[in-house]
């Protein structure tokens, strides 16, 4: 427990043994990820990919308790549904709000579900270690493009959904939660007034990325969970967190049905499906909305 020391140096000290952990684990990953390529058989290249996967979940245990235990007790107040297991095949979706709300999420999930799969810019790909190990635990490397470019090359229209459905096809293999924020990005009051979001706390949902990822996926996914967090507190920072400024956490994740259509229609050209499932989408949005006005009500009290 740092608890007793300024927050500067809890931050410098937590952080320094936060990039430690993350350096070794991500060399297992990158040094064992070769052996794959030479398996001749893909229960052997299986095989490997569950050596990888435990070595991240090695990272989060540590984590989880180890790390974030030095820190000044943080209240976690969480409710999950039951029947989570590591065997299934889930689809997680959530607000963001913060850098902590992945460090949360695995705070969470770790043993529960299987390793979390998030959507990454390709740009993360090169941060030194931690890139090459997600690309190693085969996280999927978005690349978007603007209006602009589409425009000027039109002939990279649906690269990403063409990425989407190949990342897709490697978690076949292995039970994988693939995780997305729908908003693609945080939580900003700027933001929020930019877009005329019509949600207090949240920004406005892509549904096209959920919807591509269903029908690569297929029905092997086993259901949705939709995970709302707040800080009842006001949105952390990174640095709050680390330097222990970080005291309360709401995690809410509600089990839910994924329509089944979803598995099947194709979003970008059937245009009724496409209404559909925006308005599916939009429907979990605003009961989000409804959940964090509560929590926070809540908190506050």
């Amino acid at each position: 427990m740092l608890g007793f020391l300024p927050p500067p140096l809890i931050a410098l000290i937590f952080t320094s043994l936060l990039v430690t952990t993350t350096i070794l684990f991500s060399s297992l990953i990158i040094v064992v990820m070769p052996l794959r390529f030479l398996m001749p058989t893909q229960r052997l290249r299986t095989a490997i990919t569950t050596l990888l996967i435990a070595f991240a979940n090695g990272w989060c245990r540590l984590n989880n308790k180890v790390l974030f235990r030095l820190l000044p007790r943080i209240e976690w107040d969480i409710s999950l549904p039951p029947g989570l297991n590591n065997n299934s095949w889930y689809f997680v979706i959530a607000n963001h709000q913060s850098w902590v709300d992945i460090f949360g999420l695995f705070y969470v999930f770790t043993d529960r579900i299987p390793f979390l799969k998030y959507f990454l810019k390709q740009e993360l790909l090169y941060v030194p270690f931690w890139g090459q190990a997600m690309y190693a635990l085969d996280y999927p490397f978005m690349k978007r493009y603007s209006k602009e470019t589409l425009a000027r090359h039109p002939e990279l229209k649906g690269k990403d959904v063409e990425t989407t459905r190949r990342s897709c096809e490697k978690f076949r293999h292995t039970p994988t939660s693939v995780m997305n924020f729908l908003e693609g990005t945080r939580f900003t009051k700027s933001k929020h007034d930019q877009q005329q979001s019509p949600y207090r706390h949240l920004l406005k949902p892509k549904a096209g990325g959920m919807a591509f990822t269903l029908s690569a996926l297929g029905d092997q996914m086993s259901c949705l969970l939709d995970v709302t967090i707040a800080y009842p507190d006001g949105n952390p920072t990174f640095m709050d967190f680390c330097s222990g400024r970080l005291r309360r956490v709401i995690v809410r994740v509600h089990k839910r049905e994924i329509p089944h259509e979803a598995f099947t229609s194709d979003y970008e050209n059937d245009a009724a499906f496409r209404e559909r499932f925006q308005a599916w989408t939009a429907g979990l949005w605003t009961e989000k909305d409804a959940e964090i006005a509560r929590e926070l009500d809540k908190g506050a009290r």
